[in-house]
């Protein structure tokens, strides 16, 4: 039998020493994670409302959102669509981007980009 077996044979000793927990580790990252995009999702819905009027700064502010959305919470399908409902005239003044952070948190996965 190969020294690295899976499973301790019966008999021998174990360690009373848990395995190191990844999950709590993953969590702790998705959770800076989540933080850091719902508070740019905030700040860029707050300042739409003030640049409403005008919309090349609303679509620059739109474009600059998504992407840092996308840096921060890696290839997710889900910013696209409030992309296209921030270029819609008029709704500015409904928090989308704090809804598309929510619904990735819920709906999407966040996970450790590859360095």
């Amino acid at each position: 039998m190969p020294d690295w077996e899976l499973l301790p044979k019966e008999g021998t000793p174990q360690s009373s020493e848990a395995p190191p927990r990844i999950e709590s580790t993953q969590a702790g990252y998705r959770s800076k994670r989540l933080v850091l995009a719902f508070t740019v999702a905030a700040i860029s819905d707050a300042l739409a409302v003030a640049v409403a009027l005008l919309p090349p700064l609303q679509w620059l502010l739109d474009i600059v959102t998504a992407f840092l959305l996308f840096l921060i919470l890696g290839r997710q399908w889900m910013i696209l669509p409030g992309l296209i409902a921030e270029a819609i005239p008029g709704i500015a003044v409904f928090p989308f981007w704090v809804l598309v952070v929510a619904s990735i948190a819920v709906w999407g996965k966040i996970s450790k980009q590859p360095s």
